[in-house]
């Protein structure tokens, strides 16, 4: 039984065999091989891996392109192969989706963990994003309630408290959200004026 499906990007055919043998004994699947920059994404697209393993200069792309696409729509994390240590290649990895970088010839003893690691740092950043729109949202449902409520307390002459309430009420009368409730006091009130 395979575990974490993997999207192997290298031009070299016979070394590509050689990690997918190597991935494979460790229970992963390789879902997909690709050798070039469009082919890497259109694989990562349609392939859904849950971890990409990609050499740093793929024929067909500029540098790490590959990679900032796929980190622009969440696809999955990124391992960098390189021949040796390209300090360049390493800077622009710096900046874009790359949560991990190995070698060639590949060291056994550090795929395995460096992929687990990059899977992991991955989750967290999708979870920690999650998050931030959810508070992003909270945030901006406040402050309609909150703008609600001044314009009610100013217009009927009421309380900021007595404003809230009457929000509250509206919302279970209507069985809609207090955000809802505040955008279409806000829409009616602001005509009024």
């Amino acid at each position: 039984m395979f575990g974490r499906r993997v999207l192997l990007a290298d031009p070299d055919p016979e070394f590509r065999k050689k990690l997918k043998d190597l991935l494979q004994q460790h229970g992963y699947l390789v879902a997909a091989e690709t050798e070039d920059g469009r082919s890497t994404l259109q694989a990562a697209f349609q392939s859904q891996p849950d971890i990409i393993i990609m050499e740093g200069k793929l024929p067909g792309c500029k540098g790490l392109e590959v990679a900032r696409v796929i980190e622009e729509h969440h696809l999955a994390p990124v391992v960098l192969l390189t021949h040796h240590c390209h300090r360049e290649l390493i800077e622009e990895a710096k900046f874009s989706s790359v949560l991990g970088y190995l070698t060639k010839p590949i060291d056994e003893a550090n795929l395995i963990p460096t992929l687990e690691m990059a899977l992991a740092t991955f989750k967290r950043l999708v979870k920690i994003e999650q998050e931030n729109r959810r508070l992003k949202k909270m945030l901006e449902e406040k402050k309609l309630v909150d703008q609600a409520k001044r314009l009610l307390a100013e217009k009927k002459n009421i309380s900021e408290q007595a404003a809230h309430r009457y929000l509250q009420k509206l919302s279970m009368d209507h069985s809609t959200s207090l955000a809802k409730i505040a955008r279409k006091v806000i829409l009616s009130l602001s005509g009024e004026a």
